[in-house]
C-alpha cells in the first residue's frame, strides 16, 4: 500500500511540474501563479492523506468516494496538460537534435522555448474532462435514462408476444446520498408498467447494512404481474474488505441474500423457475456470479436442470463475460441473457443508436446495450447506481425495458 502511494505521489508530482510549465507560460503574475500552485499543493496533500486513511476492514466510504472524485477532477485535466506538453517536448527535442547534430547550428539553444499557443490548446483540451467530471458528480450520477429495447425471437411462445421486462442492475446502495433522486428513479421503474421485473445483482458495495436506509424506498417497487426476481453480483459476496472472521463474512453474505427478499425480489441461486402465461411458459434461469476475472460461483448446468434446448429461456447472469466465455456456446441455447456489472465504466461518449465509446470496451466485448450471436442475445444494463467514482459522464444510469416479440427483425 505504501509503495503504491509513493508511486502515485511521484506521478502526481510530475503532472504538477508540467502543469506549472503551462501556467508559467500563460500567467505572468507571480503572486497569482504561486497562489494557484499553493491551492494545488493543498489538494495533493488532502488526496494523499485521505488515501492513506483507507481501511480495508471498512471498505469504500463516502469520504473515499469524494476523494476519488476530487482526484479525477483535479488530475485528469492536468494529465491532459502533461501529455500535451510532453508532445511539445518530443517535438522540441527532435528539432534541437536536428539543429545540433545534422545542421551543426550551435548558435541557437538546443531546446526552443515553449510556445504559448500549445499551452492554450492544452488548457482548452483539459477543460473538457474538467467540466465533464464536475457534471458527473453533481448531475450525471442521478440522470436516469429509461432505455427501451425490442427483441425478436422466431420461437417465442405466442402468449409472450409483446411481453415486457424491466431490468435494473448494480444498485450499489452504499454509494447513494440523495433520497429524493432515488425515489424519483423508483417512480420511473413503476411508470414502465412492465409484466416482469428483474434485478441482476450488486445490491450493495460490500456490507448488508448499506441497504438498510433504502429498504423502504425499494419496497415501493410495485408488484409486477409475473413477479420480481433477482440474482447476485460480485459485490454481494462481501469479498472486497477484510473481515474479522470468516463467520462474520458469512453472516454478512446471508444478510445480503436476505435483502433481496426484504425488498420483494425472489433470489435465484443457480436455479430456474417458469413464467406461465395462458397455455405457454418460458423458463427464467438465475445463476450466481460468474466472471472471467471475478468470482465464479455460477453453475449454469445446475441452474438449468432438465431444461431442453427448445425451451425458451431467459438467463440472469450478472457479469457479461459469462455470456462471452460460456453461455453463447452452450448447447441448450439461452435465448436472452441479462447482465450488468460494467457500469459502462461510468465514463464515456454515447449517442444512442449511432455511437458509443468507453474504456469498458477494452475490458469487455459486451459492455453496454444489446449484442447477438447466432440468435442468442445478451443485454448489458449500464447500472442503476455508481461505485468508486461518485458520478457518471456520458454513460448514464439506466432502467431497461425489454419487449419480447415473436418473429424476425427485418429492420
Amino acid at each position: 500500500m505504501i509503495f503504491r502511494i509513493v508511486f502515485l505521489c511521484l506521478v502526481l508530482l510530475i503532472i504538477e511540474l508540467y502543469t506549472f510549465q503551462v501556467l508559467k507560460t500563460l500567467i505572468k503574475s507571480k503572486p497569482a501563479l504561486f497562489s494557484i500552485q499553493f491551492i494545488s499543493l493543498l489538494f495533493l496533500v488532502y488526496i494523499v492523506y485521505s488515501l492513506m486513511q483507507f481501511d480495508r476492514s471498512v471498505g469504500q466510504t463516502q469520504q473515499m468516494m469524494s476523494t476519488m472524485g476530487l482526484l479525477l477532477i483535479v488530475y485528469v485535466p492536468k494529465l491532459i496538460l502533461t501529455f500535451t506538453l510532453m508532445g511539445e517536448d518530443i517535438y522540441r527535442l527532435c528539432v534541437g537534435s536536428v539543429n545540433f547534430f545534422v545542421e551543426y547550428d550551435k548558435s541557437t539553444d538546443f531546446l526552443n522555448s515553449r510556445r504559448k499557443f500549445v499551452s492554450q490548446i492544452g488548457l482548452g483540451l483539459a477543460a473538457v474532462p474538467f467540466l465533464s467530471l464536475i457534471y458527473g458528480v453533481t448531475i450525471g450520477k442521478y440522470n436516469y435514462k429509461v432505455i427501451k429495447q425490442r427483441i425478436f425471437f422466431p420461437d417465442l411462445p405466442d402468449a409472450f408476444d409483446g411481453f415486457t421486462i424491466t431490468q435494473i442492475s448494480d444498485v450499489h446502495s452504499g454509494s447513494f446520498d440523495n433520497p429524493e433522486k432515488i425515489n424519483y428513479a423508483i417512480d420511473l421503474v413503476n411508470e414502465q408498467n412492465s409484466d416482469l421485473i428483474l434485478f441482476t445483482g450488486d445490491i450493495v458495495n460490500t456490507d448488508a447494512k448499506e441497504m438498510h436506509p433504502w429498504i423502504e424506498t425499494f419496497n415501493k417497487i410495485k408488484k409486477h404481474e409475473y413477479g420480481k426476481y433477482s440474482v447476485l453480483g460480485n459485490h454481494d459476496y462481501g469479498e472486497y474488505i477484510t473481515w474479522p472472521t470468516e463467520a462474520a463474512k458469512e453472516d454478512n453474505f446471508q444478510a445480503i441474500k436476505n435483502l433481496y427478499g426484504e425488498i420483494g425480489f425472489n433470489l435465484l441461486l443457480n436455479e430456474h423457475t417458469f413464467i406461465q402465461k395462458g397455455e405457454d411458459k418460458i423458463a427464467l434461469v438465475g445463476v450466481e456470479n460468474w466472471g472471467h476475472n471475478f468470482k465464479q460461483a455460477g453453475d449454469l448446468s445446475k441452474a438449468s436442470g432438465q431444461l431442453k434446448k427448445e425451451d425458451f429461456k431467459i438467463l440472469m447472469s450478472h457479469d457479461p463475460s459469462h455470456w462471452e466465455h460460456v453461455v453463447q456456446h452452450d448447447d441448450k441455447h439461452y435465448h436472452l441473457t441479462l447482465s450488468g456489472h460494467t457500469h459502462g465504466m461510468q465514463f464515456g461518449i454515447e449517442i444512442p443508436g449511432y455511437f458509443k465509446w468507453s474504456l469498458a470496451q477494452y475490458v469487455y466485448k459486451q459492455w453496454a446495450g444489446l449484442y447477438e450471436n447466432l440468435g442468442r442475445y445478451v443485454y448489458v444494463n449500464r447500472g442503476f447506481g455508481f461505485h468508486a467514482y461518485p458520478g457518471r459522464v456520458g454513460i448514464m444510469p439506466e432502467i431497461t425495458v425489454i419487449e419480447l416479440k415473436k418473429g424476425v427483425n427485418v429492420a
